[in-house]
């Protein structure tokens, strides 16, 4: 698969093909929608220009890898093949599930890969996508992870020194709120706000035991408190679907339909909704 690099957003006219990658979000001044790219390959595409018009997606049938770009047959994990999907430490379990890291074990997957990517500060927050959630995500992905989940508001609270340390504070959390978000319900634009900043300060106090131990494991200054003002987000959706229609590439190559709208990692077209992330690494034709 071409390596993705950076190039003249262009609203195509003649199809355009290349492998998936992940919708390029960018956030909007205050009152402003995101700003979202499609990425096929080398070309771009500026998806808010399409709102409103019709959008065609034909999967050709191959699949490259995002790590290796070999051809596979299957895409594991979004996007990988399978030896990458077993071999890089970015697909091991810990990665879901930060807690259950291995590195002091000496079994970690890719060592260099894992102090670069895991030992580094990362933040545990509140989110409102289809109600309130709990979420880790490291400093330097904030606001990228929030408007990948399709988040309304956002509000960071802790942050740690270690991706493992985000994911025992996050188990934590998770004694009294989720950590999923209901995809359906983030696309049905339903979504009412709420007082994060209230929330934050609830679950700290109900939590305040829990973080106690956990200081006491990690060391005082391992698990900061932050004093961040919430932030929130607009999406481009000219019109929510009343009922969600889930497109799978695997099962129909061709999607089409008019673009009403843009929200977390999806497409809203007329005729159903379309995750893009999942299929990273799909081949296809834009038109």
């Amino acid at each position: 698969m071409p390596d993705v690099t950076d190039t003249t957003l262009i609203d195509a006219v003649t199809p355009l093909q290349g492998c998936l990658a992940k919708l390029a979000i960018a956030p909007g001044a205050a009152g402003e929608v995101a700003r979202y790219t499609l990425r096929a390959g080398e070309h771009r595409l500026d998806l808010n220009a399409r709102l409103g018009r019709p959008l065609a997606l034909e999967w050709t049938g191959a699949i490259a890898c995002t790590h290796c770009g070999r051809a596979t047959r299957k895409s594991f994990g979004q996007g990988y093949c399978y030896p990458c999907f077993k071999k890089l430490a970015q697909c091991d379990t810990c990665i879901m599930k930060p807690e259950l890291c291995h590195y002091f074990e000496g079994t970690c997957r890719e060592p260099e890969w894992g102090e670069r990517h895991c030992f580094q500060p990362h933040v545990v927050y509140l989110a409102n996508a289809s109600g309130l959630k709990v979420g880790i995500t490291r400093r330097t992905q904030i606001p990228t992870r929030w408007l990948d989940q399709g988040a309304v508001q956002a509000l960071p609270v802790l942050e740690v020194d270690s991706r493992q340390q985000s994911g025992f504070v996050e188990v934590l959390f998770k004694e009294e709120v989720s950590d999923r978000t209901n995809w359906r319900a983030m696309l049905k634009g339903e979504t009412e706000r709420m007082d994060l900043a209230a929330e934050r300060d609830r679950l700290l106090a109900r939590l305040e035991s829990g973080l106690a131990n956990l200081r006491e494991r990690f060391g005082a200054d391992a698990i900061r408190p932050l004093d961040e003002a919430p932030v929130a987000f607009e999406y481009p959706v000219l019109e929510f679907p009343a009922k969600v229609v889930s497109h799978n590439f695997d099962k129909h190559p061709l999607v089409t339909g008019t673009l009403l709208g843009l929200k977390g990692q999806y497409l809203i077209l007329d005729s159903g909704v379309i995750n893009l992330r999942k299929f990273t690494g799909y081949e296809v034709v834009v038109s």
